[in-house]
């Protein structure tokens, strides 16, 4: 795990070595074990790497990583979780290996197999591969996007970065916002994040499942990976396919324990997180099991208590640490004024988001200060089984699945009640609502037979809500240096939870029906069948209710000379934000809706200001 940048000049020239001083200054958080600025001998190629050391900590293992006959240079950032089955394959083949890390053994599948390599890998991975004969360089993302990979093409410079913040270093990249990306982001924040498309006009994302490669002046971008090409036939018997996600959802936890480094967990006393902790006891006890490479540190918990709230899950989190016997570090949050940290928060964050996520940002500094390295973390499961149901709004629940499965509805009836409630502040979009930004995922074919809900699961998991999720917590994990791993985002238990039919994960009001019944007898009883959830989210009710309230207002009256009042009508905005503070009347719905305006506000000025503000 760690940040990876780079500058390729298509042109053959020398690249820059202050730009890539640059982009390391930018990316320094996300390798706090060293960094390496390198350059191929023509010069044409500097590449960035700042590594955490979770897997073969030894300096051999430092990257670029170049094969022994020089044809091949990777840098990478991510786990291959199968490493060690990879490379007993190639062993066998012959191939003798110079160091024990999962990196020379995704060098080496190449060399071998060439993009088929990427079938192979059960992790979560973005890399830049180069051929050093051809001269072609080849990119690739994980199947469901876990680790960002960002570009840019400007002139003679092919750019790229594990955040934004790395490309924009660069003088030569135009910080100009696209408008119609921003407008798009105020009215539906979940829906960017699984495009091709940024905040920025001159950058691009490679979404997750795709591969791409560069020869020449030539980016040949192509998507190598659909879940829904890749499902499989699936147990008629619920007790039979809650046997198998088990053995699955227990197999992702054991492989994600390798680590030779100390590991632990985020546990907020919730399903998932509990899930997670006791599968890691289960797993780490596994008679017979392959246990090579697997930490035997992991007993580590790390709760964010927020005393005195109505979202506090100090006393599940309590009895889950308690039932995997492992160690409880409890983070006191309750007491947090919202505005503690707050630029170092939405620094972090290097985007926009629907709340200010103090909490998780906190946290991982704890897991940071305790000298734990890795997480497992229960990111993935509401998107696959669950699609964030409460006991009571049924009819709410069953309209999002109808509308999610026709193109345009959603959007029309989004628009509509935004400016019914008055919280609509666009410009220029009165009529129809900011056009949707083209996903790839949401054009899969899709089974015949699924119902509302297994669509809606689909896109919400490839598209939209989980995508978003998984750019927040990779930023604000490794801005304190920690690796957060998910079991459940294992691709075979992916393709298998979205090969069973809809009524194995909900029914009669309940979610998660399958991994319940899988976890019968693995976690305590009273929060297996607990149907209450709880996001895992900073108080931003009490805050905005209080001094924070009044520090966005501050900031959305303020003039500046970014192009924010051109998108949005701030006088309508400061007004809304005006009353509800003095009514103290935030709740979760209107931070919600509002908290976009100020994050992008925020980052505005930030970029008008040309000065980040420190990580740490």
């Amino acid at each position: 795990m760690c940040g990876i940048a780079g500058i390729i000049r298509t042109d053959g020239g020398p690249v820059d070595g202050d730009h890539l001083r640059r982009m390391r200054d930018a990316l320094v958080h996300r390798g706090p074990d060293g960094n390496v600025i390198w350059t191929s001998d023509d010069g044409s190629r500097g590449l960035v790497h700042l590594r955490l050391a979770i897997i073969d900590p030894d300096p051999r293992s430092d990257q670029p990583m170049t094969t022994a006959d020089g044809a091949l240079t990777i840098i990478f950032n991510g786990e291959i979780f199968n490493f060690l089955e990879i490379r007993d394959e190639l062993e066998a083949m012959g191939v003798r290996f110079r160091t024990e890390s999962d990196t020379e053994v995704l060098l080496e599948a190449w060399r071998k197999w060439g993009s088929d390599t990427l079938l192979k890998l059960n992790g979560m991975w973005a890399f830049a591969l180069f051929d050093n004969r051809s001269g072609e360089v080849h990119f690739a993302r994980d199947r469901f996007g876990i680790k960002p990979f960002l570009y840019a093409q400007c002139g003679d410079h092919f750019a790229f970065a594990s955040e934004m913040r790395g490309l924009l270093a660069l003088p030569f990249i135009d910080q100009a916002v696209d408008e119609a990306v921003a407008a798009r982001l105020l009215f539906e924040p979940m829906g960017i994040e699984g495009s091709t498309r940024t905040l920025h006009k001159s950058i691009s994302r490679l979404p997750g499942g795709h591969y791409a490669r560069l020869k020449g002046r030539e980016l040949d971008v192509r998507r190598w990976w659909r879940t829904a090409d890749h499902l499989v036939e699936a147990p008629a018997r619920f007790e039979e396919a809650s046997e198998r996600f088990r053995e699955l959802f227990l197999d992702s936890v054991r492989l994600r324990m390798r680590s030779d480094v100390r590991i632990g967990t985020c546990l907020s006393g919730g399903f998932d997180s509990t899930a997670i902790v006791s599968g890691m006891a289960a797993a780490a006890g596994e008679a017979g099991a392959d246990h090579r490479r697997e930490s035997d540190d992991w007993r580590h918990a790390f709760i964010a208590s927020f005393a005195g709230h109505g979202h506090d899950e100090t006393e599940q989190a309590r009895i889950a640490a308690e039932h995997a016997r492992v160690v409880p570090h409890f983070a006191e949050l309750g007491a947090d004024s919202g505005e503690d940290d707050i630029d170092r928060v939405l620094d972090a964050l290097d985007d926009i988001y629907i709340s200010l996520p103090t909490a998780p940002w906190k946290i991982y500094r704890g897991v940071h200060r305790e000298g734990i390295r890795v997480t497992l973390d229960g990111h993935g499961a509401d998107e696959l089984i669950g699609a964030y149901f409460r006991p009571g709004h049924l009819s709410g629940f069953v309209l999002r699945n109808l509308l999610a499965g026709r193109a345009g509805a959603s959007d029309r009836v989004r628009h509509f009640g935004l400016r019914l409630s008055g919280d609509y502040f666009l410009r220029g979009y009165a009529v129809s609502p900011p056009p949707a930004l083209r996903i790839a995922a949401l054009e899969d074919r899709l089974p015949a037979h699924w119902g509302p809900l297994d669509r809606r699961l689909y896109g919400m998991f490839h598209a939209t809500v989980l995508p978003t999720i998984l750019r927040n917590f990779d930023r604000l994990s490794m801005a304190h240096g920690v690796e957060v791993r998910m079991p459940f985002m294992d691709w075979r238990l992916v393709v298998f939870a979205m090969s069973l039919p809809q009524r194995m994960k909900f029914a009669d009001g309940r979610t998660k029906l399958i991994a319940r019944e899988a976890m019968r007898g693995l976690m305590p009883e009273s929060i297996r069948t607990e149907s209450r959830k709880i996001g895992f989210n900073s108080q931003i009710p009490a805050w905005m209710n209080g001094s924070l309230g009044a520090w966005a207002l501050r900031l959305i009256e303020a003039r500046d000379e970014s192009c924010f009042s051109e998108l949005v009508d701030t006088g309508r905005l400061a007004r809304r934000i005006r009353r509800l503070n003095d009514a103290k009347g935030w709740d979760w719905h209107q931070a919600g809706r509002l908290w976009p305006y100020i994050n992008l506000k925020w980052y505005m000025r930030r970029l008008t200001a040309g000065a980040a503000h420190p990580q740490h």
